[in-house]
């Protein structure tokens, strides 16, 4: 009897133990024991967040809730990592919560890559979602406001607004009948590929002309492509003119020589440069332009035979 109730004991003092620790782990008691560094936040709110409350990265625990206490006008949480949890610089934290009956948590971001890791006592920073509670009253508020519209509909408000509705259908019901077999007939129509949107929607014409169409402008993208490779490579009368700087040589040689000659003549130099600069030879074209000009009026007043004798004596 006395072996039975020691065994009995044991065994009680042995759950009583694995409980306690059972409850620890829950509410994070034994991370006290444990190595790790710690990080803090500031909040505006957070929310229902509890010591002991996960701390998650991606999912995957991290590290646990430590300590939550006013600091002013923000709420300083006080989180403890595990040791080869590494948490960048840049790193945010958000209060999220698992679902509307659900613990909150805290969320931790990645980072950046090129962060450096943040060391003990670093001061991370935050994100603020939007409360529950506050999202809940504004779900309240709407839901409070569509009763409200559905009890306005009351069934003279539904026949006002109905009723002239209701009394064009009756006035036009046989046009509108009319009107819904016609579409009816269409539609027959068309479903069995007669007139042209039929014809358009079953015939395989059109998709035989559309792609003939699309292969032969991809066949003179091709080509087009083709020809502005070869003239980029110098090939034909266009690559040469384009790539060939023979012609840029002679074509400023050219130009150069013509500004030299245009510059003669303007300095009166040679024989057109004379002509064009030399007010003698305009004078003697003047005068001569003025004989024969006389000479004209002296020949009509002869008679054809004298002239002609006048253009013998000269000639012979």
């Amino acid at each position: 009897m006395k072996n039975s109730l020691e065994t009995r004991l044991g065994v009680f003092v042995v759950l009583v133990i694995f409980a306690a620790f059972f409850i620890m782990e829950t509410l994070g008691g034994l991370q006290a024991f444990r190595g790790g560094y710690r990080l803090n936040a500031l909040f505006d709110s957070v929310q229902d967040l509890k010591v002991g409350s996960l701390v998650k990265m991606a999912g995957v625990e991290i590290g646990r809730v430590e300590k939550i206490a006013l600091a002013g006008n923000k709420v300083k949480v006080t989180m403890k990592f595990h040791p080869d949890a590494v948490v960048k610089t840049d790193s945010k934290a958000v209060v999220k919560f698992t679902g509307l009956m659900g613990q909150n948590f805290v969320a931790i971001d990645f980072g950046s890559v090129g962060a450096p890791p943040a060391e003990a006592g670093t001061q991370l920073s935050t994100e603020e979602q939007p409360d529950l509670n506050a999202i809940m009253t504004k779900l309240d508020s709407a839901t409070a406001g569509i009763q409200n519209l559905t009890k306005s509909f009351t069934p003279d408000t539904i026949n006002n607004l109905m009723g002239p509705l209701i009394d064009f259908v009756k006035q036009n019901s046989g046009h509108i009948g009319g009107a819904i077999s016609n579409i009816e007939n269409i539609s027959g129509q068309i479903a069995s590929g007669q007139g042209t949107v039929g014809k358009l929607i079953y015939s395989d014409s059109l998709y035989a002309s559309a792609l003939v169409t699309v292969t032969n402008l991809q066949d003179a993208v091709v080509e087009v492509r083709h020809a502005v490779n070869d003239i980029s490579a110098g090939k034909g009368t266009i690559g040469k003119l384009v790539t060939d700087e023979t012609l840029y040589n002679e074509t400023t040689g050219s130009m150069t020589n013509l500004n030299q000659i245009l510059g003669r003549i303007n300095q009166g130099k040679g024989t057109i440069g004379k002509l064009v600069n030399d007010q003698e030879f305009y004078k003697n074209a003047k005068l001569t332009l003025q004989k024969i000009d006389k000479m004209a009026d002296g020949l009509e007043d002869m008679g054809p035979l004298s002239v002609i004798g006048i253009a013998v004596n000269n000639l012979f």
